[in-house]
Order: structure tokens, then sequence, then C-alpha cells
């Protein structure tokens, strides 16, 4: 079970995380977003869940709930928010990046160096990094992360990159993609 912590009140997990009521009671966590189509979200006392049923797929449109997402993230006083889909690599750091982008005020280059320091097994999928990017130049008007064409790699997983990053001021940790 892993729990990745992205700010004093904001954890990243997979779908094992928030069905562990000890660990729940134990971070403070009184909102869950869930961003899965088959994981029920737990009943506890003084918990809300959040759902954003999206699919894991290029696709998706995971950037119609960034807005609202990231503030209901913001707003949750009461105590820590926990994101989490099925396995904490592409949706939930998705809308964790729109959060910290939005109200953290750091470019999406930042966003994903700040989750991917806590979770270095982050892996979205390409048209979350479209629409991230997209959500970037509606937030600062201009792109931080440069992609070149898409990369085609017969038989890839589902939720490794395909484009290649050209330039990221200051990221040494986007190692995962082609210089």
């Amino acid at each position: 079970m892993s729990l990745s912590k992205i700010t004093p009140s904001l954890f990243l997990s997979g779908a094992d995380a928030p069905l562990n009521r000890a660990l729940m009671t134990r971070k403070g966590i009184t909102l869950i977003v869930n961003v899965t189509l088959s994981h029920s979200c737990p009943t506890y006392p003084g918990v809300e869940c959040v759902r954003v049923a999206v699919p894991d797929l290029p696709s998706a449109r995971l950037s119609e709930h960034f807005d609202r997402v990231a503030a209901r993230i913001h707003n949750n006083q009461a105590g820590g928010t926990l994101v989490h889909c099925a396995a904490g690599m592409s949706r939930s750091p998705a809308l964790v990046m729109a959060y910290l982008m939005k109200y953290k005020g750091v470019t999406l280059c930042q966003a994903h160096n700040w989750v991917r320091q806590s979770r270095p097994s982050i892996r979205l999928n390409a048209g979350f990094w479209d629409q991230l990017l997209d959500y970037e130049k509606r937030l600062y008007g201009k792109n931080t992360v440069k992609v070149a064409a898409p990369v085609e790699v017969p038989k890839m997983p589902k939720m490794m990159p395909r484009h290649s990053l050209r330039e990221c001021p200051k990221s040494p940790r986007l190692s995962w993609f082609r210089r």
C-alpha cells in the first residue's frame, strides 16, 4: 500500500490506500477523490468522497474535471485530501498536477517534478499530458513543456508516455522522456 505525500494535506495513491481506515484516520483524511470506474468510495464517518468516473484512456476527457477537483481540494479545510485512481500512476497524478498549477502557482513542468519527487512511478497517458498542456496554456498563456511529435513504439503499454520531451527547464527528473 503506497500513499505519497504531495503537500502536508494532500496525498496520492492507488485504489488500495483508501480501503485502510486506520491509515485514513492517521493521515487526517476528510476528502477522498476517487478517479476510477470500478472502485467504490469507502464510507467512513467524517470523510467525504468525490467520484470522478473517467477511464484511463488517452481519449478520456479528464480536463473537464480539473477546475472542479482542484477547487474541492483547495477548499477542503477540514483535513487532508487523498486523490486516488487504480494504480496512482496516471489519472490521479494528472488531477493533482492540475491542482498544483491552479492553486500553488507552479508551471506544468514544476508540477510534474513536484509530484514525481513524491511518487516516482507516475506515468500519465499521452491524452492527459495533452490536456494538462492545454490547461497550463489557459492558466498562464504559455507552455513550459515542449513535446515533439508522438513517438511510435510497437506494443507500448498504455501507461507509458508517447511523447518525447524536448525541453523542460531545470527538470532532471524527467528522464523517462527522450530528449
